[in-house]
C-alpha cells in the first residue's frame, strides 16, 4: 500500500494560498448544488469547549472522503497558551478507503473559512465595497481580511475586540503585510464607522448577540462567521428576519448558526431564508439584487469547504514532495 502523507500547518500554508482556496471552495459549492456531495456534522460539548466532526464525500473530479476533527476551546490562548482550534483532517480515497493524508486542521479551517466568506461576498456584497468593520481580532480575523481583499477593492478596515491590544496588533499587521489603512474603534466611534461600512464581519465566540439591525447601514453585506455552535450568537435575530439571508447549509445554520435563534424565536421560517450559498453560486437563486439591500451570510462552516481545501493541499504537496509519509498498514488483510 502507498504510505499516508502527513502535512503540518506550515505545509498547509505553503500549498494553500488564499486566492486558490477561494476558487476551490467556490467549485465545491457548485458541486454541492449539483448533488455531487454527501456531508454531515457531529458536535459534542465538553465544558469550556467542545469537539465537532465534519465529514463529506465527493464523486468528482476525483472520489474523496474527508473527515475533520476539530477541538474548539476559545479560552485556550489565555488559559493555557494553546490555539483555540486544534485537530486533524483525514483525507481518504472514496473508492477503496485508503488513507491518503492527515493534515493540520487549524490551518485548513482558518484558510477555508475566509475563503467561504469571500465566495459569499462575490455574490452578496456591492462590487465597489471599500470599507470593512471587523468584530473579533483572533487568528480567523486576518484570514477574513485577506480573503475579502481578493474579491473586493477594500481600502480601509476598522477593528474592534474586547481583548487588550488585540485590535492594535492586528491593525499593525494589516498595514505592514497587506498595505491596508486600518485601526481600532470602540464605543460611539464604532457606531459611526459602522454607518459608513460596506462590509461587516463578526468572528467571535460570543454567546449573546452584539450586532443589531439598527447598527447595519443600508446596502451592507454582513458575514456572521463565529456562530458554529448551538450556544453561540453574534447577530440580533431581527437582523436576519428583516433582511436577505443566505446560509452556507440551511439545516446546519438552523441547528448551530445565528439562524437558529431567529428561527426558534418564530421570527423567520426556513422558507423565508433566501437561499443556500450553493444555490447562489449555481445561479439558481439571485445574489444581491440592488444597492440598498442588506445581505447576511450565515457561515457555520461546511464539510465541502474542508474537502476542497484538503484535496488541493494533498495534490499539491504530493506533486511538490512536501510533508512526511507514514505506513500505517503492513498490507492487505
Amino acid at each position: 500500500m502507498s504510505p499516508t502523507l502527513l502535512l503540518s500547518a506550515a505545509d498547509v500554508r505553503a500549498v494553500l494560498p488564499m486566492r486558490d482556496c477561494i476558487e476551490a471552495v467556490e467549485a465545491g459549492f457548485l458541486l454541492l448544488a449539483e448533488g455531487g456531495v454527501e456531508q454531515g456534522v457531529l458536535g459534542i460539548h465538553t465544558g469550556v469547549g467542545g469537539f465537532h466532526v465534519k465529514a463529506a464525500a465527493v464523486r468528482a473530479p476525483r472520489p474523496y472522503f474527508v473527515a475533520k476533527l476539530n477541538g474548539n476551546f476559545p479560552d485556550n490562548p489565555v488559559r493555557c497558551g494553546l490555539p483555540s482550534i486544534q485537530g486533524v483532517v483525514a483525507l481518504c480515497d472514496a473508492e477503496n478507503g485508503r488513507l491518503l493524508a492527515l493534515m493540520d486542521s487549524g490551518e485548513i479551517t482558518r484558510i477555508r473559512t475566509g475563503a467561504a466568506t469571500a465566495v459569499a461576498a462575490r455574490y452578496l456584497a456591492r462590487p465597489d465595497s471599500a470599507v470593512l468593520t471587523l468584530f473579533g481580532c483572533g487568528r480567523q480575523a486576518e484570514s477574513q481580511v485577506e480573503a475579502l481583499m481578493e474579491v473586493l477593492p477594500l481600502a480601509r478596515v476598522w477593528l474592534t475586540d474586547p481583548a487588550s491590544g488585540a485590535a492594535d496588533r492586528l491593525a499593525d499587521r494589516l498595514r505592514t503585510r497587506l498595505g491596508l489603512e486600518s485601526g481600532r474603534v470602540q464605543g460611539d466611534e464604532l457606531l459611526r464607522v459602522l454607518s459608513r461600512s460596506d462590509v461587516i464581519v463578526t468572528c467571535t465566540p460570543s454567546r449573546l448577540f452584539f450586532l443589531t439591525r439598527a447598527m447595519v447601514p443600508r446596502g451592507a453585506f454582513v458575514a456572521g462567521v463565529g456562530t458554529d455552535d448551538s450556544r453561540k450568537q453574534e447577530l440580533e435575530p431581527a437582523l436576519l428576519a428583516e433582511n436577505t439571508v443566505v446560509a452556507d447549509v440551511l439545516d446546519q445554520c438552523l441547528a448551530i448558526g445565528d439562524l437558529q435563534h431567529a428561527h426558534s424565536a418564530g421570527l423567520i421560517t426556513r422558507e423565508q431564508v433566501h437561499a443556500e450559498l450553493a444555490e447562489v453560486v449555481a445561479g439558481r437563486k439571485p445574489g444581491r439584487r440592488n444597492r440598498e439591500e442588506i445581505t447576511v451570510f450565515d457561515s457555520t462552516g461546511t464539510a465541502i469547504e474542508d474537502v476542497a481545501a484538503a484535496a488541493l493541499c494533498y495534490e499539491r504537496a504530493s506533486a511538490e514532495g512536501l510533508g512526511f509519509t507514514m505506513q500505517f498498514h503492513g498490507g492487505a488483510r
